[in-house]
């Protein structure tokens, strides 16, 4: 079955959610895609994670892993980048999982010249902890009237979950929201995210999926909202690599490049190549076996 989309997924260090979002891929309703685990230094445990999920995938599951040296997600995406194997991108986290029909979403209103942008209903902890195969398997997950039950706060970001076709067309026209480039939820065309050179090397934690948006606008790519059909709940976890320093320069950066009209990353996808990387030499964390 030729790849329709190459689905790529940043982790690090947390198989526990890692392997919910697993079964939510697992559950998609097009079977047509790929799934490449960027994987920015994590240890055994999501390594011997994988290896057990890829047996049991109905899709190709592909771990793309780099030695931890910090906050190095943008290096992790480009090499993702570089190893697809379709035309198509769709980019999220290891603590998103999809509704079943997020990758057809995706590839329903995929078109020349634009990329998507979607939302996540962020959970509790609690809630987070709670969910497990069999309520990814069921859709359970993504029933506001569960979710209630287990605790959540009603709110109106349950409409981002909730909506049925018709009334998520109408919102994704009329919010009112900037279509920013969001990584947990957005996708693209494979020779976009080249010509624009990736992802910026550059830049630590903070606004750097925004900033990628912000050279594809500049490329002439029109953001389109899936904010409410391209459905996703986002599992709380901590951040502690989150700076205030670093974020603020993130964000001055983006302007800048806003403002001049920046389309190519400095130190993206073209650097990675010529120092040597190439399709089909990424590194795969082979779990060492325990000594007595």
């Amino acid at each position: 079955m030729p790849i329709a989309a190459s689905v790529i997924i940043t982790t690090y260090n947390s198989p526990d959610w890692l392997e919910k979002v697993l079964w939510g891929y697992f559950q998609q309703t097009r079977q047509d895609f790929e799934i490449i685990i960027a994987d920015d230094g994590s240890g055994d445990p999501t390594a011997q994670l994988i290896s057990g999920l890829a047996t049991l995938s109905p899709v190709p599951i592909q771990h793309v892993w780099q030695p931890d040296d910090g906050f190095q997600k943008c290096r992790i995406l480009n090499k993702a980048i570089v190893e697809s194997q379709s035309e198509y991108l769709v980019f999220s986290d290891g603590d998103c999982i999809p509704r079943n029909d997020f990758i057809a979403t995706h590839l329903r209103r995929a078109e020349p010249g634009y990329y998507l942008s979607g939302g996540t209903l962020n959970l509790p902890m609690d809630i987070s902890q709670t969910i497990t195969r069999e309520h990814i398997e069921q859709g359970l997950c993504f029933d506001k009237h569960w979710l209630y039950q287990q605790g959540l706060k009603k709110n109106r970001k349950i409409s981002r979950i909730s909506l049925g076709p018709k009334q998520a067309a109408l919102m994704n026209r009329l919010t009112p929201v900037r279509c920013n480039f969001k990584g947990s939820n957005a996708s693209c065309w494979k020779t976009d995210a080249i010509a624009v050179n990736g992802f910026n090397e550059n830049m630590p934690y903070g606004g750097l999926d925004r900033e990628f948006g912000v050279r594809l606008q500049n490329h002439g790519i029109t953001p389109r909202h899936v904010r409410f059909d391209a459905a996703m709940v986002h599992l709380d976890h901590a951040k502690s690599y989150r700076d205030p320093a670093k974020m603020a320069a993130n964000k001055a950066l983006r302007k800048q490049m806003e403002k001049d009209g920046t389309v190519k990353s400095p130190l993206g996808i073209s650097e990675l190549l010529a120092s040597g990387y190439s399709a089909g030499r990424s590194s795969l964390h082979i779990p060492q076996p325990t000594t007595a």
